[in-house]
């Protein structure tokens, strides 16, 4: 006989135990293979959330640049126009509070800005970076409404006197119709009635200078009415 079918025919009742050994090994891989799958799925999900909150941040990083950049520009229309300066001059009074609070917000919010969106890679990085624009944001909010409420009204008379005089003078200085030397006469006067009352940033003077250069540089439009 087959020694096979004689241990079978002896040993016939192993057959129970060795199928519920089966059986139990096979539920202990099916097991196995399902807790293997849960984690692979897991791990995957994770490294999807992830990936999803870092390009989440970078779009608030960009979102906060762009509010920052917003808030320059506002704050560059007073830098570089200096009528107005003149109409609204707490924007540039280092003396008033909330235009030393606002500068130093800018000074902030600039030192904490990212050259990429990419460089801010922590949740503290980023609530910084957010937390300096909204100051930015807030002080330069107050500062220009409180420049709008006051106009010239910290100055006396004579000093309002003085500075009617110099925005006569800019627009003579800044007037494509007058002459080159009325121009830089008007500038000179407009420089001298400022003096002491409003200091004018470099960048402000600068884009001034520029402008009236330019304009006395360009070559003037023929006369026909010449004989």
């Amino acid at each position: 006989m087959n020694p096979f079918l004689e241990f079978v025919g002896h040993y016939w009742w192993l057959v129970f135990p060795l199928s519920g050994l089966a059986g139990g090994w096979a539920r202990s891989w099916s097991r196995a293979s399902e807790r293997r799958h849960r984690r692979r799925v897991e791990l995957y999900q994770l490294q999807n959330r992830a990936a999803q909150a870092e390009q989440a941040s970078q779009t608030e990083v960009l979102r906060l640049q762009e509010a920052h950049d917003a808030v320059n520009r506002r704050w560059l229309e007073y830098e570089l126009d200096v009528g107005k300066l003149i109409d609204f001059p707490v924007m540039s009074d280092v003396r008033e509070p909330l235009t030393v609070a606002f500068l130093r917000a800018k000074r902030e919010a600039d030192g904490l800005r990212p050259a990429t969106p990419g460089e801010i890679t922590t949740a503290v990085r980023l609530a910084e970076y957010r937390a300096a624009v909204r100051s930015f944001e807030l002080a330069f909010d107050v500062a220009e409404r409180e420049a709008r409420r006051i106009k010239d009204g910290n100055f006396t008379e004579p000093e309002r006197q003085r500075l009617a005089t110099a925005r006569k003078l800019l627009r003579i200085a800044s007037d494509n119709a007058a002459t080159p030397a009325e121009r830089q006469t008007a500038y000179k006067r407009a420089r001298r009635e400022l003096d002491g009352l409003i200091v004018l940033p470099e960048a402000t003077i600068a884009a001034l200078e520029e402008k009236i250069a330019g304009m006395l540089d360009a070559p003037k439009a023929p006369d026909f009415h010449q004989s």
